[in-house]
């Protein structure tokens, strides 16, 4: 094992074949787990270091997406068929139905309405006139497939710079980061929607925050709320943060850069076209629970059944209920738990609550718990077992979608009831990691990351912070009880065990 230089001192790179329980086992075909004697950390230029070889591995995942979705880029983007093939995208439904490839450009064109946030329409726009520029007066069938593949090359950059910036907010831990290369929840939906531009924008907003740079930290987040909304949710955990500690100048810093960043991105349009501007909150709040929310299948069961539905009205107010009593439950676990919680804890409870209280859920929103699962509990069991039920649900959503457009063969098609099953695991095994996540802020020492006296690598100016304010009896420490440091794994390193350095 080798040493680095930390932002709180020295640190030794943690080697997950070694130190996780589950790829202990499954790397011994292959020569088994990384000697004690190896020098992972330092190697020559000419050799590959954990950055490169993370860089080679999100490659071949955005080439292995694009397989994926190669029986529709050979044959065409036509429905039913693209469920049935499971290659659908929402970038050439968009690019054929909303006029982009006739010269609309949404928050550009008057008059021209787009569902999605403004920084997410001028990408769509960007993309399209970059397919201007390639295909010319190509038929409409290339142009949609030029359109495919350019957003497809620009993903792959977006995720390899999510990678890297994953790598370095995981501190001695950057193999955590390959959770995110090799990710088969990305590769299958990475491709459908532009969330990777989101998932950018708020990982890049967590390390800026974790270098001490607030108001850098709000900016991103500000841009990442104008293509998807969920970057926002992020402060939410800053803001507990800062209650818990006292330290609330970082969280006014951030806030402010996120709401002027905002603000400079929207209100030039809503000036510009309320309408068009205001078309993504009207579409948002009177459209019906999306598929594979739980107020979908709820709602479906129930007209199968005959009975009551609930309104867009109703869903709308029980999910805005439910999300905020989550909310309300995750600061009272943040300011009750016997040490803070880290900022990346948080951050993921957040966004996983939002997720699963929300009236959509599309397969592509999985995407956001990604980085968030590999800063926050990366257990490759738990994390291996996660992504297998988004899989099996991304594989539902377009049986049932082929079924509900087509009318086609049974054997082609999925029902309502293994569909509603599907629904039923992700929202479980969503619940699951959120469990886990849970189970280790209550049980401190249970946290992996938190081993050889580190604190909270991505909590930056909350890093190492004293409490101000919780809502628990703090108890003085003992020699050997539950309060102790070395129980809360606050100790200095250099009086731990060999082993706990892995």
């Amino acid at each position: 094992m080798t040493s680095g230089a930390g932002r709180r001192g020295p640190y030794r790179i943690s080697i997950p074949s070694r130190a996780d329980p589950l790829l202990r086992r499954l790397v011994e075909g292959v020569g088994g787990p990384l000697g004690r004697h190896s020098d992972p950390g330092r190697v020559s230029p000419h050799r590959f270091t954990v950055e490169r070889v993370l860089i080679l591995l999100t490659v071949l995942s955005a080439v292995l997406a694009v397989i994926a979705k190669n029986p529709c880029r050979l044959t065409g983007w036509r429905a039913p068929d693209y469920f049935y093939r499971a290659c659908y995208s929402d970038w050439t439904e968009l690019y054929q139905s909303r006029g982009l490839g006739e010269g609309i450009r949404p928050f550009i064109t008057p008059g021209a309405l787009f569902e999605y946030p403004v920084l997410l329409g001028l990408l769509a726009s960007a993309m399209a006139f970059l397919v201007d520029l390639i295909a010319g007066d190509a038929a409409s069938a290339t142009a949609s497939l030029v359109y495919f593949d350019v957003n497809a090359v620009f993903v792959a950059a977006v995720w390899i710079l999510t990678v890297l910036a994953t790598l370095r907010l995981a501190g001695r831990r950057p193999w955590d980061a390959a959770i995110v290369a090799a990710s088969p929840v990305i590769i299958l939906s990475g491709t459908i929607n532009w969330d990777l531009w989101a998932v950018l924008l708020a990982t890049a907003g967590m390390l800026a925050f974790a270098r001490d740079q607030p108001v850098l930290a709000g900016v991103l987040w500000g841009l990442g709320t104008a293509v998807k909304l969920y970057p926002v949710l992020v402060l939410g955990a800053v803001l507990v943060l800062a209650i818990r500690t006292g330290r609330y100048g970082p969280c006014v810093a951030a806030f402010a850069g996120l709401t002027v960043t905002w603000l400079a991105v929207n209100v030039p349009f809503l000036l510009r076209d309320p309408a068009a501007w205001g078309y993504f909150l009207t579409f948002s709040e009177t459209r019906d629970a999306g598929f594979s929310s739980g107020w979908y299948v709820y709602n479906a069961l129930a007209r199968e059944a005959g009975a009551p539905v609930l309104s867009p009205d109703a869903v709308n107010t029980g999910a805005a209920a439910l999300f905020a009593l989550a909310c309300l439950g995750i600061a009272v676990l943040a300011l009750r738990a016997r040490r803070r919680p880290r900022l990346a804890s948080l951050a993921l409870l957040i966004v996983g609550a939002f997720v699963l209280c929300n009236k959509v859920y599309s397969p592509q929103y999985a995407l956001w718990l990604v980085p968030l699962i590999a800063l926050a509990v990366p257990r490759w069991r738990v994390v291996l077992a996660w992504q297998l039920v988004e899989m099996l649900h991304w594989w539902a959503v377009w049986l049932y979608l082929g079924a509900r457009t087509s009318g086609g063969v049974p054997e082609h098609n999925l029902g309502l009831g293994l569909y509603a099953w599907a629904v039923v695991a992700h929202i479980l095994m969503t619940a699951y990691v959120v469990g886990v996540v849970v189970r280790e802020i209550l049980d401190p020492h249970r946290d992996i990351v938190r081993r050889i006296g580190i604190d909270d690598p991505q909590g930056g100016p909350f890093d190492r912070a004293p409490d101000r304010t919780t809502f628990h009896r703090r108890r003085r420490p003992q020699a050997s009880g539950s309060g102790s440091p070395s129980r809360l794994g606050l100790q200095d390193h250099r009086h731990r065990p060999a082993e706990d350095h892995q």
